[in-house]
């Protein structure tokens, strides 16, 4: 009798692990899947949208690019091709958010070090005293991996350019010289397709722990 027991209760046991199984792929399954917005010119704060493109409401991409990186190569849109990455607008001699903006990024890149999805692009916003040789010293300082994240100088209008309508990175005033100096704590999440997916504030713990959650959700839409 006791040893009948025994045998129904290791059933019972048995049974009851099977069914917590069960439950748990059930409530998986019925979870919504994470998917990332695809965000327009219209999706944003219209301080941070250029004039030219407060009504697009579709195919907004970011344009094309070439710029020189921390060794004096030419950067263009073609080296992030078919990549995922975050980028960020600085310069070397900030020093008040650019230090916590450029830790955070380095806290980014150690966690995609390995992950040939994934780049960084981080855009002097004063290329005339940013130059090949001083960001490379930087880089050093700050230990930028030259495989995972460019750091480039070159022509400021194209920078300001791609900051105010391309990454919708930085206010807008229409009675203020566009190429004025500008100042954004903003990381930009970008996709495979060219297309902004988020933005995050680069000073925040919070926001960089969202980014990091988001990159692995835009990974894993393009493996579904």
């Amino acid at each position: 009798m006791r040893s009948f027991f025994s045998k129904f209760k290791i059933f019972g046991i048995a049974l009851l692990a099977l069914s917590s199984v069960i439950l748990y792929l059930f409530y998986n399954a019925l979870q919504p899947e994470k998917k990332l917005p695809i965000y327009q010119p219209v999706d944003f704060n219209e301080e941070l949208v250029d004039q030219s493109l407060l009504h697009k409401k579709k195919y907004h991409t970011v344009a094309d690019f070439s710029l020189i990186n921390q060794n004096g190569k030419t950067v263009t849109q073609k080296d992030y091709e078919g990549k995922i990455y975050v980028t960020d607008f600085f310069f070397t001699t900030c020093q008040t958010i650019c230090p916590v903006m450029t830790k955070n990024m380095v806290a980014i890149q150690d966690i995609i070090k390995n992950d040939d999805a994934v780049m960084l692009l981080s855009h002097s916003v004063t290329p005339k005293i940013d130059s090949v040789a001083q960001l490379k010293k930087y880089a050093l300082e700050k230990g930028v991996l030259d495989n995972k994240w460019n750091l480039v100088t070159g022509d400021k209008k194209q920078i300001y350019d791609l900051a105010r309508k391309s990454y919708m990175a930085v206010k807008t005033d229409p009675n203020i010289d566009p190429y004025s100096m500008i100042h954004t704590e903003n990381f930009i999440l970008v996709d495979k397709e060219k297309r902004i997916r988020g933005t995050y504030d680069g000073t925040n713990e919070e926001d960089i722990e969202k980014l990091i959650q988001d990159i692995e959700i835009l990974k894993s839409s393009y493996t579904d």
